[in-house]
């Protein structure tokens, strides 16, 4: 294992790391929506945890494992004394500004939380010797696809700057891996969904803009309805298709990510999501039947750059990684998502 000396450690801490001891994971952008999951993750799995994060979009009240530190990586003191006082193996970065829309009218902010913040935790890093970094990034990347479903040589052409900011990001540690050996894995998520199986946890953002919370809120009579957005495109029922895979999967894939750079000692980049599409009619009728209630629709025209098919291929990370969704169909994810909401009052 690589870690600094400046720890400020014990010495019987110190051999107890370097012999194989536990393994302590930063998790950056742990009290968000993945990262919270993928915190609990890695602490039923027997890891150590330490959340990084500033709580701008993130809940304290999600760091229910491991240790917290309120920070933010604009700041490279305040990350430098987070890596002062932990012995961190490995990194983990979810802390990222997602709102497509937003992006688009103030790329600004998205450029510099985004790119020139990682580049503030990497740098760091390289001070402290870590050399393991797994990367929260998008289906996005890709653009508008060509083919689907959408492989991981599929070329990268991202259309608004939330996509280019995660793009940017895969390119700066394609170069890091060359030029400081900082080994990577990028995971290109499709449509996160779903919450906590055992309740502790779910997806809480502010605004909120994704289909199945916001489909669950009209269930539950806190909104009035759930708005589709395009009813002419060419697909099945002329709403538009995703891929969506259970926020869960997504942190066992963290896990087989770590497993895999320790082990290959190589980057690489991964999709993740189910491989099967499901429209956004298909999607609140999953929820009136998880439900049992009715919802109301609205209709609007379409949003700029809504892609009429979205799904992925995940296949090399099943062969490489070992990884298979265990959420497979929408109902199991959707039910999650309804329990937790509904439990939250």
């Amino acid at each position: 294992m690589r870690w600094a000396n400046r720890s400020g450690l014990s010495r019987d801490n110190e051999k107890y790391f370097s012999s194989g001891g536990v393994l302590m994971i930063l998790i950056v952008g742990g009290a968000g929506y993945v990262g919270s999951h993928a915190n609990k993750y890695f602490h039923s799995k027997g890891y150590r945890t330490v959340v990084f994060d500033n709580l701008v979009y993130g809940h304290r009240s999600f760091v229910k494992w491991g240790d917290f530190v309120l920070g933010d990586l604009s700041d490279k003191g305040q990350i430098r004394l987070c890596f002062e006082r932990y012995a961190i193996e490995a990194v983990m970065h979810f802390s990222a500004f997602a709102y497509v829309g937003e992006s688009v009218t103030d790329p600004a902010k998205y450029y510099r939380n985004n790119v020139a913040n990682t580049l503030n935790l990497l740098d760091v890093m390289r001070e402290f010797g870590i050399r393991h970094f797994i990367f929260s990034s998008s289906c996005a990347t890709y653009g508008m696809p060509r083919e689907i479903p959408i492989t991981e040589d599929h070329p990268r052409s991202p259309i608004n700057p939330y996509g280019r900011s995660k793009a940017m990001v895969e390119d700066i540690l394609r170069d890091y891996d060359a030029a400081y050996g900082i080994k990577h894995v990028n995971l290109r998520y499709f449509n996160a969904a779903g919450a906590d199986p055992e309740g502790d946890l779910g997806e809480q953002h502010d605004p909120e803009t994704h289909l199945i919370p916001l489909t669950v809120y009209a269930a539950l009579g806190r909104h009035e309805n759930v708005k589709i957005f395009g009813t002419d495109y060419p697909t099945k029922d002329g709403t538009c298709i995703r891929d969506y895979v259970h926020v869960t999967d997504l942190a066992d894939a963290h896990l087989r990510a770590l497993q895999y750079l320790r082990e290959a000692q190589a980057s690489d980049s991964f999709n993740l999501g189910n491989g099967n599409g499901y429209s956004v009619r298909e999607v609140i009728e999953a929820v009136r039947k998880v439900s049992g209630r009715n919802i109301a629709v609205t209709e609007a025209g379409r949003r700029a750059g809504d892609p009429p098919v979205l799904v992925g291929s995940s296949s090399k990370a099943m062969t490489t990684l070992g990884w298979k969704p265990q959420f497979g169909d929408l109902e199991s994810i959707i039910s999650t998502a309804w329990r937790w909401h509904s439990e939250k009052g």
